[in-house]
């Protein structure tokens, strides 16, 4: 398409040039030859008031030599002989024959003869009596075509001008026209192939810049869908293992009969089977940036509930439990749903990787000095984790069974999705803190109320 529309706007300004250049030309060098014609009549003009006052030689070849053409050598004046016995009279060199100056002569009137080198303009003028003299003004060649050669050239530079400029305009034209286009179509192939994050520059027409928009929104889109059903298939299989953990240690204190192991081989294979799930819907991609747009919950009462639900649980292994700061409504930008499976995501693994008995405590900071986040501390008195860069690291579990490395991801993605972030080190008691940072303006952990509250929690989060 490009190379068309090159070829078309060429052919078309080669004829606008050849149509208009060829004649203005022609009117150069024919206006070029009128003017110099037209000189030469003046200068023969000029010599008939002399001849019709006088024939004397001298005063003549004054006269001619006063003129611009007879101080060339230009002009020639023929008188003829007198019937008073009058002399002819020549002056100057003749250029033209003499028959061709007796016609004229008998003519009467102004002719124009080609002779060698140029031109004659024979210019009969009456003298004294009845006879005719004749001027001849030599042309040459030079001022015939004088300019002309000039004119030409800028004509041809002129139209040589407008033929690539007019290349120029198609291919810069062609080029917006079809780059755009062709970059539409690659991208639209590298999609297809699988490469969701191909995205086409908004740029070109009007046309071309709409439908790479309406691309781009339809290949982002396609993006968060499948991130969406990625991680929703991840979570939501994360999410069971919640009720596994309790019917597996349910099953544990059934005894050893068949029926209790079969139950536990059950629970066993059904943990497997999430496990799998997980390992083959996991996937890294980017936060969605949506997550943010909740309208909030009540932090203080979604860890209530979710405490009188692992309580039991953690009566059950004797597990020692410290609830601080939910006494009071705490808001912040997270749905509840999401906020509850982080919550059980950093209490399930304090049940899973730690031993029985081992005491654990959730704490709640609610900004007394500052209103610009919200600390959630889950800490233990178990061995604590050995890696917390790996452990923070979506898909790196510890290698134990049933780890997916998804759960502190969980915890992760909540907290920034509100500007915040996740942190692990030691804790008071010995084991393991995780600490999770709720931004509730959207200034991270890098803020103002960052800072602040980094002073009060120092001396509980150590990072390892």
């Amino acid at each position: 398409m490009r190379w068309a529309l090159v070829k078309v706007c060429l052919a078309v300004t080669v004829m606008v040039v050849v149509a208009f250049a060829v004649p203005l030309g022609l009117v150069v060098k024919e206006m070029a030859r009128d003017r110099a014609i037209s000189n030469a009549e003046r200068q023969a003009a000029a010599i008939g008031p002399v001849l019709a006052i006088t024939t004397d030689r001298q005063q003549l070849q004054r006269a001619v030599a006063s003129s611009q053409a007879g101080a060339e050598g230009r002009i020639a004046v023929h008188v003829p002989a007198g019937r008073q016995g009058r002399q002819a009279v020549e002056i100057g060199t003749w250029h033209s024959r003499q028959g061709d100056v007796d016609a004229a002569s008998r003519r009467g009137r102004a002719s124009l003869m080609a002779v060698s080198g140029g031109y004659a303009l024979l210019q009969p003028t009456a003298v004294m009596g009845s006879e005719v003299a004749v001027v001849e003004v030599f042309v040459p060649d030079d001022d015939i075509t004088q300019g002309v050669a000039t004119s030409w050239l800028v004509l041809a530079g002129v139209g040589l001008a407008l033929i690539v400029g007019s290349v120029a305009f198609a291919d810069r034209l062609g080029t917006r026209m079809v780059r755009p286009a062709e970059g539409l179509a690659h991208a639209a192939d590298e999609l297809g192939k699988g490469k969701l994050g191909v995205r086409v520059p908004e740029r070109g027409p009007t046309e071309l810049r709409s439908a790479a928009v309406a691309f781009n929104a339809m290949a982002d889109q396609v993006v968060r869908l499948l991130a969406n059903e990625r991680e929703l298939a991840a979570d939501l299989s994360h999410r069971l293992r919640t009720p596994l953990t309790v019917l597996r240690l349910n099953a544990a204190s059934l005894g050893d009969g068949d029926d209790a192991r079969q139950t536990r081989e059950a629970v066993a294979q059904l943990e497997r089977e999430v496990d799998q799930i997980i390992r083959t819907a996991r996937e890294q991609r980017s936060p969605s940036p949506d997550a943010a747009a909740a309208a909030g919950c009540d932090a203080a009462e979604v860890i209530r509930n979710r405490m009188s639900f692992w309580s039991a649980l953690a009566e059950d292994e004797g597990r020692e439990v410290r609830l601080a700061g939910v006494d009071r409504p705490v808001r912040v930008p997270v749905a509840r749903a999401e906020l509850a499976a982080a919550l059980d995501a950093m209490l399930g693994n304090v049940f899973r990787h730690t031993p029985e008995g081992t005491a654990f405590a959730v704490d709640v900071h609610d900004g007394e000095e500052t209103t610009d986040a919200v600390l959630v501390l889950v800490s233990d008195a178990g061995p604590g984790i050995a890696d917390p860069d790996a452990a923070l690291r979506r898909g790196h579990g510890d290698g134990g069974p049933g780890s997916t490395g998804l759960g502190l991801d969980i915890v992760r993605r909540v907290a920034e999705s509100t500007g915040g972030d996740v942190r692990i080190g030691r804790s008071v008691l010995g084991g393991s803190e995780v600490r999770m940072w709720l931004a509730l303006h959207g200034d991270g952990p890098t803020g103002r109320g960052a800072r602040r509250r980094g002073r009060r929690v120092r001396r509980r989060v150590v990072p390892r």
